[in-house]
């Protein structure tokens, strides 16, 4: 039995080492998260982003997004506050935020938080994606785990397994009521082609024999529907065993795409399942730890009762004939409900954005392509490697071919950006075809794509074969009728 002692930090803990794996490696995903405000944010949702924020605050209620930027936003501000979440990650991963108390412990942490708290909440599409906010959840419960010198509250290791129970139980309901390829197990065969971002591995994967991808599938179904009931079980034996199978599933699917820090994270958040016990054959610890201060006990108290609170609507929506994917029931992102690729696409479809620089367009203009950092385009160029770092620009060109209706006038903008030769939004590219003057037109196609086959590889060196589908946008220009103040009177602003 665990004491109420033990619970709410007594002298004793037997998670020393597990909140130390907890801390650094949630610092670590900080890190990235940061960099990656630092690097896109600017031309995604600075004053003349795709979706600016202060358009967005202007029209938004502080209560339903809370965030800093309410009472002032500048793109020096914003990068201002994304180095600090650098600065501050990095002094986590140090360790140093542990070695000088628990308040610094907080305020490190806190900061952290309300930091990425503040670019998530205006971040719009950008940002509205399930591992966001399981970031913005983990990084909260960081703030109860002390300081080194102190012993870990039990009771906030017990909940991170809680956010593991839901992230991972969430996501295997999420596919039993989805595609029905996830029942007769041949989804496997399709995604490693079909998902957003593929690497390196994931043209050799999705060669592998059907029989191999069904066994994938079956893995997938026992780590995410049985393997999470042992995080939740006393028995630490069958804690570690399903801790283990969590770590080598999201292992695998680190090497067979790039999804962003989410199985990182993931993995950082199974450290929970695993105990002093085990893990002290590898690390060390203290042999002596002080309690939680009065004030700190009172505090993990208070994060008790409201993590079981807010519980509750995610554990029912767990069981809905509705269930939501990656949704949050307050603009705080405590307590959250996830899920992933309930439907998986079986052909893959690709928006290529073309520029001339012909005065007009006629049959025989020339068009060149523009290509993206990690987006197939070219089809001679490798896959690359970029996970847990997130492309967003890239991402959302995924999602187009999906779901049409989710461009609003960030597409465009993006179109007239590149019209502009804009350095901010070149940026987010591999290159620009039209280094020396901007383009006059931009126009976008749809291709359809595929791996090709081992002997067109070892032939031509590609590793994607595409087919054109047809004009997704016909050809603009900044001239072009009503193309410019469409965008201006939706908030885009130059």
């Amino acid at each position: 039995m665990i004491s109420a002692s033990a619970l709410f930090g007594g002298s004793t803990s037997d998670y020393w080492i597990t909140r130390l794996l907890l801390q650094r490696g949630l610092a670590g995903i900080y890190l990235i998260a940061f960099i990656v405000a630092v690097n896109q944010f600017r031309p995604l949702l600075g004053a003349h982003g795709l979706t600016p924020t202060p358009f967005f605050v202007q029209n938004a209620r502080f209560i339903e997004s809370p965030s800093v930027f309410f009472w002032h936003y500048s793109d020096r501000f914003a990068m201002a506050l994304s180095w600090s979440g650098v600065v501050f990650a990095l002094f986590a991963l140090s360790g140093l935020s542990e070695r000088f108390g628990t308040p610094v412990s907080v305020a490190v942490w806190g900061w952290m938080w309300i930091a990425y708290l503040s670019i998530n909440n205006v971040g719009q599409i950008w940002y509205g994606f399930g591992w966001e906010a399981l970031l913005l959840e983990c990084g909260f419960l960081a703030m109860f785990l002390g300081a080194r010198d102190t012993a870990p509250p039990t009771v906030v290791i017990w909940m991170f397994r809680w956010v593991l129970f839901r992230l991972m139980f969430g996501a295997g309901m999420i596919k039993l009521r989805g595609d029905s390829c996830w029942r007769d197990l041949t989804c496997l065969v399709y995604h490693y082609e079909t998902q957003p971002l593929p690497n390196p591995v994931s043209w050799y994967l999705a060669k592998s024999p059907v029989w191999l991808s069904k066994l994938g599938v079956l893995f997938n179904h026992f780590a995410e529907l049985a393997a999470p009931f042992g995080y939740l079980i006393p028995i630490a034996n069958v804690r570690r065993v399903a801790g283990v199978v969590t770590v080598l599933f999201q292992g695998s699917i680190i090497i067979s795409g790039n999804l962003s820090w989410l199985n990182w994270l993931t993995i950082v958040v199974s450290m929970s399942c695993f105990d002093d016990a085990m893990l002290s054959k590898i690390l060390s610890r203290p042999a002596v730890l002080q309690p939680l201060a009065t004030p700190h006990q009172i505090a993990v108290g208070a994060l008790t009762v409201l993590v079981a609170l807010l519980s509750v609507r995610p554990l029912l929506n767990l069981f809905s004939s509705e269930q939501l994917m990656n949704a949050s029931f307050e603009p705080l992102h405590l307590v959250n409900t996830y899920g992933a690729f309930g439907g998986i696409s079986r052909k893959r479809y690709e928006v290529i954005l073309e520029g001339s620089a012909d005065s007009v367009v006629t049959p025989a203009s020339e068009w060149k392509e523009y290509q993206f950092k990690a987006k197939p385009g070219d089809v001679r160029r490798s896959l690359p490697l970029v996970a847990p770092y997130h492309l967003r620009l890239d991402w959302l060109m995924w999602f187009i071919p999906l779901s049409p209706g989710m461009t609003g006038t960030w597409f465009p903008g993006l179109v007239a950006r590149l019209l502009q030769n804009d350095a901010p939004t070149l940026a987010l590219m591999a290159g620009n075809p039209f280094p020396n003057a901007p383009p006059k037109w931009i126009r976008a196609t749809m291709y359809e794509y595929r791996f090709t086959t081992f002997d067109e590889r070892l032939a031509s060196r590609n590793v994607w074969a595409r087919t054109l589908v047809g004009e997704l946008m016909h050809p603009v220009s900044l001239q072009t009728p009503g193309f410019i103040s469409s965008l201006e009177a939706s908030g885009w602003v130059r």
